[in-house]
């Protein structure tokens, strides 16, 4: 306990590992919850009573319950402050993330479901708008950016490799990957210093001063990544359905392939800052380029080979071309209304998860087609990012 009081009263506890270890860790559950999607078809023989789409929603009602919880957690802010507010939301992720374990009913593990989300949603906006608080140097801001992007692939990918495992004792037990909150709630409470309560007076005197807005380009990059994700989200549910289809491998298989997926994103999210380094706005036409690619290799796999040649091709390219969205949005947001900003994105960002199995399905039932619906979508995108690299390097070279 000295070790750790030595530490946190250092002037810059932000500089230290265990910090950054714990600031990050809460950022392993915000894609973990449609990690479930591989035990759908133990569960569809589960619950004689309901269709698969009902099933299906399992996988992903979380993100309605993530657009509640971001609303609500605003509020709850105001009320009990930042650090309460992350710790009530891993609370309620842990027990509702635990509960179908024990559960049988479709019912109360739907709501469940519902709850894992909106335990998420409560901290899922602070897991991104805490980073600018802590580091302002723009270097820093963009490894710290990067690095919290591979703590989310690091959750999907060990939630992947766990549950190809747990799948084979039963579906119940797949949901033992939220007992992983535990230490992550142990390490945000130790190392992830509250505020002094002479700092919160003068903190909560300056915020009753400032009003909270958006502009044009937080409105801008909040559609853009609601339709990032609505046609991202194919990955996870139209894959384990291609591979059936297509008799390119097994449900196990799929699995563990989503695990390497998420992995693929952990050193490209680690090298983010880097690579903004060398190459700046060009980042982001090359990142979309490669998810374009992935997704046309993915749809027209002929074999799990090129299946997997696409899905790494699909995370190096997320990996490059989230990041720098989230990177746009710090730069772009008012000052002191990254938290409100980074809402409004996030929220649109599930409501696009949350639909798009209704919306591909619309269109096509089948997984190749709904596939190549994404390829297409992204191809069409890269041209946007184009526009957007050579308008800033006009801007750039205008100033220079």
């Amino acid at each position: 306990m000295k070790w750790e009081e030595n530490k946190m009263n250092e002037k810059n506890p932000q500089d230290h590992v265990i910090f950054k270890i714990s600031l990050l860790s809460i950022s392993i559950f915000l894609m973990m919850a449609p990690a479930i999607a591989p035990a759908l078809p133990l569960m569809y023989h589960a619950f004689p009573g309901i269709d698969k789409a009902g099933v299906e929603m399992l996988s992903t009602i979380p993100n309605i319950g993530i657009v509640i919880g971001l609303l609500i957690s605003p509020f709850l802010i105001k009320l009990m402050g930042e650090k309460p507010t992350i710790i009530t939301g891993l609370v309620i992720t842990l027990l509702a993330g635990t509960f179908p374990m024990y559960a049988t009913a479709y019912t109360p593990i739907l709501i469940s479901r519902f709850l894992i989300g909106a335990g998420i949603g409560l901290f899922n906006s602070l897991a991104v708008s805490l980073i600018p608080q802590f580091y302002s140097n723009e270097e820093k801001l963009a490894t710290m950016v990067g690095y919290q992007n591979v703590m989310g692939s690091l959750g999907a990918a060990l939630a992947s490799f766990l549950i190809s495992w747990l799948l084979t004792i039963s579906w119940h037990a797949a949901f033992a990957i939220y007992f992983l909150v535990i230490p992550v709630l142990i390490l945000f409470i130790l190392f992830v210093p509250l505020p002094s309560s002479r700092q919160k007076k003068a903190d909560k005197a300056k915020k009753a001063k400032e009003k909270q807005t958006i502009n044009g380009k937080v409105i801008l990059i909040s559609v853009l990544m609601f339709f990032i994700f609505l046609f991202y989200m194919p990955m996870s549910f139209k894959i384990p359905a291609l591979v059936v289809q297509e008799k390119l491998g097994t449900v196990s298989e799929v699995s563990a392939l989503t695990g390497v997926l998420n992995l693929v994103g952990i050193p490209v999210g680690a090298s983010f800052g880097f690579f903004f380094k060398k190459l700046h706005d060009k980042i982001f036409p090359l990142g979309f380029a490669l998810v374009a690619i992935g997704f046309f290799i993915i749809a027209l796999a002929g074999n799990f080979i090129m299946l997997s040649i696409g899905c790494l091709i699909l995370g190096i390219g997320f990996g490059l071309g989230v990041p720098y969205m989230y990177n746009w949005l710090d730069w772009s947001a008012p000052a002191n209304s990254v938290n409100l900003a980074t809402t409004i994105v996030l929220v649109l960002v599930n409501v696009g998860c949350a639909i798009s199995p209704m919306i591909i399905n619309a269109v096509t039932p089948s997984a190749k087609m709904g596939l190549l619906i994404s390829a297409i979508f992204f191809a069409c995108f890269l041209v946007y990012a184009i526009i957007h690299y050579l308008r800033v390097h006009k801007k750039q070279s205008a100033t220079a």
